[in-house]
């Protein structure tokens, strides 16, 4: 186990007995028995049919919030109780409650102390620490744990090994996730749709679709999570051929009796960025229930093919309905807003995102309303958008408040914007070329000119333009 320890110092500075947690409580405690006798410690009544262990575990999973687990915990170390429960069930109760309240980092300090304790973990306790993993992006933890699995003889197990195939993935090892996959010839499902939906979510939807079709080779059937993550691949080929047949394997793969709506929004997805609206209003006409997820699917499909007053109205509808739109709703309703040049629209939207329901807006939101604003030739609301956001503006921002300064040949704000692209991108050879066609349509000829030569010194060559076809074949 001295693989485990060697990341302690990555997690916290870590001081006092074997059993001290980093977090400050709220309340004190106190004295416990050393016996572990008063079931009043653990606000719960003392039945003759239920011991201690069975009360904590029951106030773990009705846990709502992180000072309410706080003080399970802590009322569990001054109790001692799990050195008179020491197996690893128990542990692995608090390691779960953490991770499930997106506590990834207590969660790694009780999988610590669990292992200073000596109590090795068994095939519930890796899968566990591993989505903590995922949540904290520790993927050094991650790789350390895989050492720790396969001394343990563990690195085979089902959602040991789908888990370490997503940690790579997420890492963008994906030699190595293919390793972890090969080695195992008796793999199951779980292990496909990890390295399915890894692929999937790195944009590798080529590799993701062929990983797919040796699945089914194999005689495997998919489920719901299967057909999630290779509609989202088939998604973004857009291959309309594909996505038809891919609709007939998630009404295999859906459970009967049983509408899924993860499935479903995901045939939204699929549709709408393949280009067809009117398939993916088909399948949300016919479910029973919508999701913010379901509305919001087809708001942005709606706003990416330029349909502005369907977008529109499908918005109307949701608030209508009584749902709430998240951050995501809202920037298919912006990008709306910039397709139609719809300014105070725009504005309105962005207003109300904010002050009535009460979304912080992201990068995502400053670039539509700066797109929007540059797009109307509002060069100065649309620097000051820039100039008051929250978080640094990256190149998408940049390139398109430049893309406006040449439409409107601003010479003052494209030298602005050229000076931040540069130090953004110093590689990137388009602030160059825009910055030359900005001068030259002012006659600027000499400055033009030396903008070329610039290009020409650093050695800049424009990378040539190509078309892709998309075949089922």
């Amino acid at each position: 186990m001295n693989a485990i320890f060697s990341f302690m110092k990555k997690l916290s500075r870590i001081k006092g007995p074997k059993y001290t947690i980093s977090c400050p409580l709220s309340q004190s405690f106190s004295t416990a028995s050393k016996q572990f006798e008063n079931a009043q410690l653990l606000n719960a009544p003392r039945h003759n049919d239920q011991e201690p262990a069975k009360i904590v575990a029951t106030q773990l999973s009705n846990s709502t919030d992180l000072p309410e687990l706080n003080q399970i915990y802590a009322r569990v170390i001054r109790t001692r109780m799990l050195e008179f429960y020491p197996a690893p069930f128990h542990w692995n109760n608090i390691i779960r409650s953490y991770t499930r309240l997106e506590a990834p980092r207590k969660a790694l300090f009780v999988y610590v102390y669990m292992s200073r304790a000596g109590v090795l973990p068994d095939s519930y306790t890796l899968p566990i620490v591993l989505k903590a993993v995922c949540q904290y992006f520790a993927i050094e933890i991650g790789k350390q744990l895989h050492s720790v699995a396969v001394k343990l003889g563990l690195q085979s197990h089902e959602y040991c090994e789908s888990g370490f195939i997503n940690i790579y993935c997420k890492a963008g090892e994906f030699e190595n996730a293919s390793k972890v996959f090969d080695q195992n010839p008796e793999r199951k499902l779980g292990s496909w749709n990890a390295i399915i939906g890894g692929l999937s979510q790195a944009g590798r939807a080529r590799e993701a679709m062929n990983m797919f079709l040796e699945l089914r080779t194999c005689g495997f059937l998919p489920d719901d999570l299967t057909m999630v993550s290779i509609t989202s691949a088939c998604g973004s080929l857009g291959d309309l051929d594909l996505a038809l047949q891919l609709h007939k394997c998630v009404y295999q793969a859906k459970t009967i009796g049983k509408e899924d709506l993860l499935m479903l929004n995901s045939l939204i997805d699929m549709y709408g960025k393949c280009g067809r609206m009117d398939l993916a209003y088909r399948v949300f006409l016919r479910m029973e229930h919508r999701n913010v997820s379901s509305w919001t699917s087809m708001i942005v499909g709606y706003a990416t093919h330029g349909y502005i007053n369907e977008a529109f109205e499908c918005f109307r509808c949701m608030i209508d309905g009584g749902v709430r739109p998240n951050h995501v709703t809202f920037i298919g309703v912006l990008s709306a807003c910039v397709h139609a040049g719809m300014v105070q629209e725009g504005k309105n939207y962005f207003e109300m995102m904010q002050n009535f329901y009460g979304i912080t807006p992201r990068l995502q939101h400053y670039g539509c309303m700066v797109d929007l604003l540059g797009k109307a030739g509002l060069l100065q609301e649309a620097r000051q958008m820039v100039e008051d956001m929250p978080v640094e503006a990256n190149s998408i921002i940049w390139g398109s408040l430049m893309g406006a300064c040449e439409k409107y040949a601003n010479i003052r704000m494209g030298e602005w914007v050229a000076k931040h692209l540069q130090e953004l991108e110093p590689w990137n050879d388009g602030v160059y070329v825009i910055l030359s066609n900005i001068y030259s349509s002012r006659g600027l000829w000499r400055e033009a000119e030396r903008v070329r030569l610039i290009m020409k010194q650093k050695r800049f060559s424009k990378i040539p333009g190509y078309s892709l076809a998309t075949s089922t074949n």
